[in-house]
C-alpha cells in the first residue's frame, strides 16, 4: 500500500489526499475484507458440509444465490437511509448484524436452513458496499478515486489470498475438535471479527471530513473547497433528479457491465476451490493453490487503477481487462486437464476480472452528485448482483449436467465478453459526456 500512496501520485494536494488515505483506507478495507471472507466462504465449507447435510452441486448454487436475492431487494433502501442518517451509525449496523447471521452458519442441517440463512446474510449485508462507496466519495476528489477505489477493493482478491489457506487450514486442522465439523469451526471463527468491528465503527468511522480531530482547520477547508468545486462542476453541466438513478441510460449500462464482471468475480469465489480441489488435492493444499489467482488480482487492479488515474481515461481502462478476462476464461476451458495450465489461466481471468472492478466504481460519484448518486450507486450495485442469482445456480447446473468444469469456464466467458460490449457503449451516453466535461474544466 506505501508504494502506492506516495506524494508524486496525489498530485498538488497530495499532502491532504495523502493524510485522509491512510487515515481511511485500512479501516475500510479490513472491513470490506471481512464482509467478502463471510460472503464467500461457503465456497470452502462445501468441501465437508454438502456432504454432511446433503446438498448437491445444484442446490448448493441455489443457497450461494439465496444471498442475492435479498441483497438485491435491501440494497436501495439500504443506501437511500445511510444518504439521510450518514454512513458511521449505518455501516456499523450492516457490519454487526451481518457477522451475527454469519455465525448462526453452523446450524445448516439441510437445504432449507441453508437457503434461509444465506438470504439473511445477504439482507444484513444489502448496502454496505455501495455505502462505502459513496463513503469515499465524500473524501477523495475524482482524480484520485480511481487509485483509491482500486486499492479499496484489494479487499476482494486480499479475502482470497488470506482468506483460503485460513479456511482450508481451519477445514482440516479444526475437524472434530468439541464435536464440531471444521466448516463449522471455520463459521465461528470468521465471523467474530465483524460483530467486533462493527462496534468500532462507531469511534473509527467519520460521516464527513468537518468532524475529525486529525485534519487541521486548513486541510478540512482545502478538501471542501476541491470536493465542492468538483459538484458544482457537474451540476453545472447536468443536474440530475433522483429519477435518473434509475432510469437514465448510463446508469443501465453501468449495471449492465458491473452484472458481467460481478458474473465473473462471483464465480471466481464460489467455484475457484472446487475447481482445484478436482485435481486432487487436499483441502490444505487448495487452500493455498486458490490463493494464487487472487495474490495476481491484487497487483493488477492497483496498478491498473493507477495507469487510469494517472491518463484520466475510465471506459477503455474497463472493457480492455474484461477482454483478457475473456481470454482467461476461454482457455481455461481448453485447459482443464493439465492442471499447471489451467491454474495458469485462472490467474489470466482473476486479473482481467479484478481490474475491471477497480475501474468500473471510479465512474458513478464523476457522473452525479448527492442524493441521487448515493441511489444510483445502490441501483447499479444491485442490479448488477442479479448476477449473483444467475451465477451460481447456472454454474452449478452446468457442473453437475456435464461432470466438468469447461462449460462453466466457457459461460464466464461469454458474460464477460457482453460486459465489454457494455462498457464500451457507455463513452456514447450523454451524461458520460457531461462528466467529462464538468471534470476537465477543473482539471
Amino acid at each position: 500500500m506505501s508504494t502506492v500512496l506516495n506524494a508524486a501520485a496525489f498530485g498538488s494536494d497530495e499532502a491532504v489526499m495523502m493524510k485522509v488515505a491512510w487515515r481511511i483506507l485500512p479501516f475500510v478495507m479490513l472491513l470490506y475484507f471481512v464482509a467478502y471472507v463471510d460472503r464467500v466462504n461457503i465456497a470452502f465449507a462445501s468441501l465437508q458440509m454438502n456432504a454432511d447435510v446433503g446438498l448437491s452441486s445444484a442446490a448448493y448454487g441455489i443457497g450461494a444465490s439465496a444471498f442475492f436475492v435479498s441483497y438485491f431487494a435491501f440494497e436501495v433502501p439500504s443506501n437511500f437511509v445511510l444518504s439521510k442518517i450518514g454512513p458511521r451509525v449505518w455501516i456499523a449496523r450492516i457490519v454487526v448484524t451481518w457477522g451475527i447471521v454469519s455465525g448462526a452458519m453452523i446450524f445448516v442441517a439441510g437445504e432449507k436452513s441453508f437457503y434461509l440463512l444465506r438470504f439473511l446474510l445477504g439482507m444484513a449485508e444489502a448496502g454496505f458496499f455501495p455505502g462505502i462507496v459513496v463513503y469515499l466519495s465524500r473524501w477523495f476528489t475524482a482524480g484520485h478515486r480511481g487509485r483509491i477505489t482500486g486499492i479499496f477493493l484489494v479487499a476482494i482478491p486480499l479475502s482470497g489470498l488470506i482468506g483460503s489457506p485460513i479456511s482450508g487450514l481451519i477445514l482440516d486442522g479444526m475437524n472434530g475438535v468439541a464435536g464440531l465439523r471444521g466448516w463449522q469451526w471455520m463459521f465461528m471463527i470468521e465471523s467474530a471479527p465483524a460483530v467486533l468491528l462493527g462496534i468500532i465503527c462507531l469511534w473509527r468511522l467519520a460521516d464527513e471530513p468537518a468532524d475529525v480531530s486529525w485534519l487541521s482547520a486548513e486541510e478540512k477547508n482545502r478538501l471542501l473547497e476541491l470536493l465542492g468545486n468538483e459538484r458544482r462542476a457537474l451540476n453545472a453541466q447536468a443536474h440530475y433528479p433522483l429519477t435518473a438513478a434509475f432510469a437514465n441510460p448510463a446508469v443501465l449500462l453501468l449495471a449492465g457491465t458491473l452484472f458481467c464482471i460481478v458474473f465473473g468475480t462471483t464465480g471466481i469465489a464460489f467455484f475457484l476451490p472446487q475447481i482445484i480441489k478436482s485435481f486432487g488435492y487436499s483441502n490444505t493444499v487448495v487452500g493455498f493453490l486458490s490463493a494464487l489467482p487472487y495474490v495476481t488480482g491484487v497487483i493488477t487492479m492497483v496498478l491498473w487503477a493507477r495507469h487510469s488515474d494517472t491518463h484520466r481515461e475510465r471506459v477503455a481502462h474497463l472493457y480492455a481487462p474484461m477482454l483478457f478476462g475473456v481470454l482467461g476464461f476461454a482457455a481455461l476451458a481448453l485447459a482443464l486437464l493439465v492442471h499447471w495450465a489451467a491454474m495458469l489461466c485462472l490467474c489470466v481471468a482473476a486479473m482481467g476480472v479484478y481490474a475491471a472492478n477497480a475501474i468500473f466504481w471510479s465512474l458513478p460519484s464523476e457522473m452525479m452528485t448527492g442524493t441521487t448518486v448515493a441511489v444510483a450507486i445502490a441501483v447499479i450495485n444491485s442490479l448488477a448482483n442479479l448476477s449473483g442469482i444467475v451465477a451460481p445456480t447456472l454454474l452449478g447446473w452446468s457442473r453437475e449436467a456435464t461432470g466438468s468444469f469447461a462449460a462453466t469456464a466457457w459461460i464466464f466467458a461469454a458474460f464477460l465478453l457482453l460486459g465489454s460490449a457494455f462498457a464500451a457503449l457507455l463513452s456514447r451516453t450523454s451524461m458520460f459526456a457531461a462528466s467529462r466535461r464538468a471534470l476537465q474544466g477543473i482539471a
